[in-house]
C-alpha cells in the first residue's frame, strides 16, 4: 500500500482529535465513579497516551487504504470509487475524440484506451451499426461544429466538446481534440469547456438514471501546459465544474466517478471527503 497521506496530514489529525475527544469524554465520565490508586496513575497515564497514539496511527492507516467515499454536492450524491466502469449500473460515460471515431487500430483509437475497450469488448452490435447510429442521432443545434473535414483517416464530422450521443446505456461523448498526428490533446480552457458542456448535456439526457464516469483526462489525453497535472487535480476540477453547473441528480439517481485500480494510490480521498462539496 502506497502511503499517499502523511501521518501529520491535517485531516488525519482533525479526525484523530475528534475521536480522541470522544474517548477522553467517556473516560472522564468513568473516572468520576472509579478511583485509580496513586501507584497506578503513572502507568495509566502512559497507557492512555499509547492508546491515543494507536488511535492516530489507525486513523492514518485507514486514510491510506480508502478506496471509496460518498459526498454531497449541492444536494446530489457523488460516489468516488475504485473499480470497472463497465460493471456500474445506469448510464456510463465513454470519452471519444471530437470526431466520435470508432476505428480501433492503435492510430486513431488505442486498444488500451477506454473507448477502445468499449468498442472491442462491450459493443454488442457491429462498428458499422454504431457508426450509422451516431450519424443519425438527433444531436442538439450547435453540437455539430463542422462537416467534411479534410483528414487522412477517420471520420469527417467534428462535434462540439461535451456533445453526448446516448447509445443503449452508454453516453458517448466528444472529449479530446485531435491534431494532425492523431494525438489526443486539450488546453485547460478546452478541458473546462468540455466539462461544463458535458454536465449540461447529462442534465438533459440522464432521465433520472445514475451516471458513471471515469476521471476525464486520466488516460492518454494530453492537457497542454499541464503535463504534471495529477489525477487528483483532474478529479477536483471535475467536482468543481459539477458543483457550478446546473446538473443535479434527483434521488435515488447519483453520480459515480470510477477510479482505475492502478490510479487509486495516487489520490487522497480523505482530503476530498473532508472538504465541503469535495473541492
Amino acid at each position: 500500500m502506497k502511503l499517499k497521506v502523511t501521518i501529520f496530514d491535517r485531516n488525519v489529525i482533525k479526525r484523530s482529535v475528534k475521536f480522541i475527544a470522544g474517548v477522553s469524554t467517556g473516560l472522564s465520565a468513568v473516572l468520576l465513579f472509579v478511583d485509580i490508586p496513586s501507584d497506578y496513575k503513572i502507568r495509566a497515564g502512559i497507557a492512555f497516551l499509547v492508546v491515543l497514539a494507536l488511535i492516530h496511527i489507525a486513523t492514518w492507516l485507514r486514510a491510506n487504504s480508502l478506496r471509496e467515499i460518498s459526498i454531497e454536492i449541492e444536494g446530489s450524491t457523488v460516489n468516488i470509487t475504485t473499480g470497472d466502469i463497465f460493471k456500474q449500473k445506469g448510464l456510463k460515460a465513454i470519452a471519444f475524440n471530437e470526431y466520435l471515431d470508432t476505428q480501433v487500430d492503435n492510430v486513431i483509437i488505442s486498444k488500451a484506451s477506454l473507448n477502445g475497450k468499449f468498442i472491442e469488448s462491450e459493443l454488442k452490435e457491429s462498428v458499422k451499426d454504431l457508426d450509422a447510429y451516431i450519424a443519425h442521432f438527433p444531436f442538439d443545434d450547435g453540437d455539430i461544429v463542422e462537416t467534411e473535414v479534410q483528414r487522412r483517416i477517420g471520420k469527417t464530422t467534428r462535434y462540439r466538446l461535451g456533445t453526448i450521443c446516448v447509445y443503449n446505456d452508454f453516453l458517448i461523448t466528444a472529449f479530446a481534440r485531435f491534431d494532425a498526428k492523431n494525438q489526443a490533446n486539450l488546453t485547460m480552457p478546452e478541458y473546462l469547456e468540455f466539462l461544463i458542456n458535458f454536465w449540461d448535456r447529462v442534465n438533459k439526457v440522464y432521465a433520472q438514471q445514475s451516471v458513471s464516469t471515469t476521471i476525464f483526462g486520466s488516460g492518454i489525453t494530453r492537457i497542454k501546459g499541464h503535463r504534471s497535472i495529477s489525477d487528483e487535480d483532474l478529479l477536483k476540477i471535475m467536482l468543481w465544474t459539477f458543483r457550478i453547473s446546473e446538473m443535479r441528480f434527483k434521488y435515488p439517481a447519483k453520480l459515480t466517478i470510477v477510479i482505475h485500480e492502478s490510479k487509486i494510490d495516487q489520490i487522497n480521498l480523505l482530503d476530498i471527503a473532508s472538504v465541503k462539496n469535495g473541492v
